[in-house]
């Protein structure tokens, strides 16, 4: 494997998405992002192959059956979501590092994969308080959307100690910077 991966995996609202972006435009870390698979239709603007690879629900239990993926998760009846080994596979041909921003129990299963030559990092939200507020702040939710993904986030929290390392996300700069030399040291 020519590549290392890098997982990063939070509570909805904690930051990983934000930190992986930054990552991703440091060109010294040569890194890509891996698009997932979903079985949902594609919408308006998005591409395949760029924003996620659009399969049916059929070709995406077959890629279950054929042990295709890393890591996947039915969300609702006929709403699947995974990791693809191929994808993984193709960037590392290119000499890639890949870069991962999943769920936590995608992100441990991920690990759990590639060992040693995967570095897992869980982005850990200062407070459910603050996460709650973060939630809010967006007003891309229904109050009950916002009290299911808070439920989940004290779920999740309980497997951060699972990770290689935790960032707490209470000041944005210091969590970016804290991101960089962790990724840094790894990619040495």
């Amino acid at each position: 494997m020519n590549g290392k991966v890098l997982i990063f995996s939070a509570p909805s609202g904690a930051g990983k998405t934000t930190i992986v972006q930054h990552l991703l435009g440091i060109k010294d870390f040569n890194l890509s992002f891996s698009v997932s698979a979903c079985s949902r239709p594609k919408r308006k603007n998005e591409i395949n192959g760029k924003d996620y690879y659009f399969l049916s629900v059929d070709e995406f239990k077959a890629k279950i059956d054929n042990n295709e993926f890393l890591e996947w998760e039915q969300v609702y009846e006929g709403s699947f979501y995974g990791s693809l080994k191929s994808e993984v596979e193709r960037l590392n041909a290119e000499g890639k590092n890949v870069v991962f921003d999943v769920d936590v129990k995608g992100g441990l299963n991920i690990k759990t994969h590639y060992g040693e030559n995967a570095l897992s990092v869980f982005v850990m939200p200062p407070s459910i308080e603050e996460l709650e507020k973060r939630l809010l702040s967006r007003s891309t939710d229904n109050p009950e959307a916002i009290r299911i993904r808070v439920e989940k986030a004290k779920s999740e929290i309980t497997f951060a100690d699972r990770f290689d390392y935790v960032i707490v996300n209470d000041n944005l700069d210091n969590a970016l910077a804290k991101a960089e030399k962790i990724v840094e040291n790894f990619l040495k």
